[in-house]
């Protein structure tokens, strides 16, 4: 959707939480990130929330108190259920979720090798660099 939405954009910002699989020390996470980058060509800038501040995370204040509410108790009985009710919820603001069911397997205990981490093309910022840093691309295009 944002390809569509900002085929000019040259830059992505994300925002994640410090822990789990996308935080910020988590190998996974960012040779994920640097190959999207480069599937991507986009610069990739990343601030992870610091520990224990997630509950101040505005997208988790605005988006899933409304899909909570759009729940109103009702029992989840399969995916579809879920995705559903998630699809369908709404804001008298605007927002319009957006979801669907991804049934692709994922491998679990992946381990990124040294030769990977020092490859990547990561540069950390000034202020606390290990949870604000920047991807670049390999190639541009």
């Amino acid at each position: 959707m944002g390809k569509r939405a900002y085929a000019d954009a040259r830059e992505l910002y994300i925002v994640a939480d410090a822990g789990g699989s996308n935080g910020y020390r988590a190998r996974l996470w960012k040779a994920e990130l640097q190959k999207f980058s480069d599937d991507s060509g986009l610069e990739l800038s990343v601030s992870h929330m610091p520990p224990g501040t997630s509950k101040w995370n505005k997208i988790e204040h605005r988006l899933f108190s409304h899909i909570s509410q759009n729940w109103r108790g009702r029992p989840l009985v399969d995916h579809q259920t879920v995705v559903s009710l998630i699809a369908n919820t709404t804001t008298a603001h605007g927002l319009k979720v957006k979801a669907c069911l991804d049934r692709r397997r994922y491998r679990t205990k992946v381990k990124v090798p040294d030769t990977v981490m020092r490859a990547l093309r990561i540069k950390p910022r000034r202020f606390h660099g290990d949870w604000n840093y920047k991807f670049a691309p390999h190639q541009l295009g």
